[in-house]
């Protein structure tokens, strides 16, 4: 018998996302209030399922996101969410079926890309999809970081500025500003909602398990909020009845280099803190060289985050800027035929311009490596040694690292 997918209807909302939590291993209770809190905030015409003799058993989900690009600019992204299907159902092309139908919908939207966090490193690959960011957390055991535990605040050589404990309002009246802040100085940044700051802070109806967290600003000599972290503790003692607790990063964005070095100092200075755990945070984050002992920080995970589908070549690489001016004539290969054909980048440190070409191609490669390199993250000779790019003109791979690849990692630090 054939399987329905389509998108769903308001009736049939309570059943998506009882499937969604059965595909996530979440236990499959749904109440009516997590019915009534979610369906204002969920786009049915964008939330589909699939259907077994009437019975849901695949979900999907995509949403409008803004993504930062290299020099402050960002563009129009489909968000993919909610990707399950159930254990009784797998290897039957459900997800292929639900992807293709998205993706050719967010095309001709106009959407420059698709994004999502992969819950597993090899599904996505062959829709076209590869890594544009990756992320890092450490585990640091402040007794050895060489900090000076009696610190009590930012000192001259932090700006003067100062750190306060505030609460969850304060950090929803100051983030959204300093998230765009920080968003134009970094690339691989995905825009957060009202809705997204109020779940991320508490002030939202909660159907998972929260602790709150504490939290704190940092504030210039001119009293101008750079910076806040949010952070919990567990409650742990050793036999000898000493505190043992770890502090774990829920939220940590800065805007100046003052900020960050004081908010990390701060982190590894509270009293009965003995670790910190930093979350997610871009592989090139200051921490571990901001400790007097960067042995302290050790890696825990290193991963990928945000995988990237270019569905549009101009739309992803013309806004974005570069390191200098140059050409690259790019064939793209696109088994899809979303984004494929060959393009000329004239590139600069103000932007780029795509345009069709015929002109012999510089380099070779699929879309989703294309999307490897379009935050500028990537290496073009890295990829040309594993193969992934042909190298069609000599010298081609170290040009577009020297154009596209920038001097901070993009970092995506929001898990959607």
């Amino acid at each position: 018998m054939s399987l329905e997918v389509r998108t769903i209807d308001q009736s049939e909302f309570t059943a998506w996302l009882l499937a969604r939590r059965v595909g996530f291993l979440r236990p499959p209770v749904v109440s009516d209030e997590e019915v009534a809190d979610r369906l204002p905030h969920t786009d049915l015409s964008r939330a589909y399922g699939a259907f077994d003799q009437g019975r849901m058993i695949a979900t999907f989900l995509s949403f409008e996101q803004r993504l930062s690009t290299v020099g402050g600019a960002d563009l129009a992204a489909n968000a993919i969410s909610a990707v399950t299907v159930s254990p009784t159902h797998r290897r039957r092309g459900l997800l292929s079926r639900m992807m293709k139908e998205d993706l050719a919908l967010a095309k001709e939207r106009g959407d420059a890309c698709a994004t999502l966090i992969a819950a597993e490193y090899p599904i996505y690959g062959r829709y076209g999809f590869g890594v544009a960011t990756w992320a890092t957390e450490w585990a640091v055991d402040v007794t050895r970081t060489g900090f000076d535990r009696r610190w009590s605040g930012p000192t001259a050589e932090e700006g003067g500025g100062r750190i306060d404990l505030t609460d969850g309002a304060e950090i929803r009246k100051e983030g959204p500003a300093l998230h765009r802040r920080f968003a134009a100085r970094r690339a691989g940044v995905t825009d957060r909602t009202t809705r997204g700051w109020d779940v991320g802070t508490g002030n939202a109806a909660r159907f998972e398990p929260w602790t709150e967290p504490f939290y704190a600003v940092y504030r210039s000599a001119a009293g101008e909020v750079e910076g806040y972290v949010a952070y919990t503790s567990d409650d742990k003692w050793n036999d000898a009845k000493q505190p043992v607790q770890t502090a774990t990063v829920r939220d940590l964005i800065a805007v100046t280099p003052a900020a960050e070095r004081a908010l990390w100092r701060f982190v590894c200075s509270i009293d009965w803190i003995t670790r910190v755990r930093t979350g997610f945070r871009a592989p090139d984050d200051v921490l571990p060289l901001l400790l007097p002992d960067p042995r302290a920080a050790q890696v825990v995970t290193h991963a990928d985050m945000l995988w990237l589908r270019v569905l549009d070549v101009a739309k992803v690489l013309e806004p974005r800027t570069y390191a200098t001016s140059g050409t690259l004539v790019l064939d793209v290969r696109d088994a899809a035929g979303l984004a494929g054909g060959r393009y000329r980048l004239d590139a600069s440190p103000e932007g780029g311009a795509v345009t069709s070409t015929s002109e012999a191609p510089d380099l070779v490669l699929d879309v989703a490596d294309l999307a490897a390199l379009a935050l500028g993250d990537e290496s073009a000779l890295r990829l040309r040694a594993l193969g992934r790019v042909e190298e069609a003109t000599a010298g081609a791979a170290a040009r577009a690292d020297l154009l596209m690849r920038t001097s901070l990692r993009p970092w995506s630090m929001d898990i959607f």
